[in-house]
């Protein structure tokens, strides 16, 4: 068993109208520090050792308008299994806490995107009630040395960890890279357009009366 750490700090008081939240995790596999912005411009910074990974990251900020920071480390002398599933892990952690009691927001989110000859879709929704289905076939390949199958659990990872309902398609396509690329933008607009904030929204969008 990992010994673990984790420390979460919320919104600063002297930037009350950013939606701010950064989170640490630290175990004997992975040593992260991870800062996010709601109410960004799309820019993401970060260097993990795995280069198509923050690239795939890169587009994810950039589509969802967030600013997304990273700094660490992880065992990617094994493989990048652990560092891909725990930065799913403390984004969706830092998506909770910036997102405090969700009032004003969308809480639904949707998009297509294609990628020349890929189309993908998502759809989500910010409701607390983690799940994720991931409809996207492609062989257990590689893109450069990145694991496609890893794009799973970094998806799982958030979503269970954001306490996301997730729905990710693939309708065709053939190119990895491409198929990938269509995928990440999909879940960074569509979860872009969930944190949007409604100021028709009163509280919660949701009858109960919270998320």
């Amino acid at each position: 068993m990992s010994a673990r750490k984790r420390s979460v700090k919320p919104t600063p008081k002297n930037a009350p109208l950013t939606r701010f939240a950064e989170v640490v995790r630290e175990t004997k596999e992975t040593q992260l520090r991870l800062r996010l912005n709601l109410d960004g411009e799309g820019k993401y910074q970060g260097t993990l050792g795995i280069p198509f990974f923050e690239h795939m990251l890169d587009l994810f900020a950039r589509h969802a308008l967030i600013d997304l920071e990273i700094e660490g480390k992880g065992d990617i002398h094994v493989d990048a299994h652990h560092t891909v599933e725990d930065v799913g892990i403390v984004l969706g952690q830092a998506l909770r806490v910036a997102l405090t009691d969700k009032s004003g927001i969308e809480r639904y989110g949707e998009a297509y995107v294609p990628m020349e000859e890929s189309l993908a879709r998502c759809v989500l929704d910010l409701c607390n009630r983690p799940y994720l289905r991931y409809e996207v076939p492609v062989p257990k390949s590689k893109v450069g040395t990145f694991d496609v199958e890893l794009a799973e659990e970094f998806f799982r990872a958030l979503a269970m960890n954001g306490g996301i309902t997730m729905h990710v398609q693939l309708f065709y396509g053939s190119n990895l890279h491409h198929i990938l690329e269509a995928v990440f933008k999909a879940v960074g607009r569509a979860l872009g357009k969930a944190v949007g904030i409604n100021p028709r929204i009163r509280g919660v969008l949701s009858t109960k009366g919270l998320l």
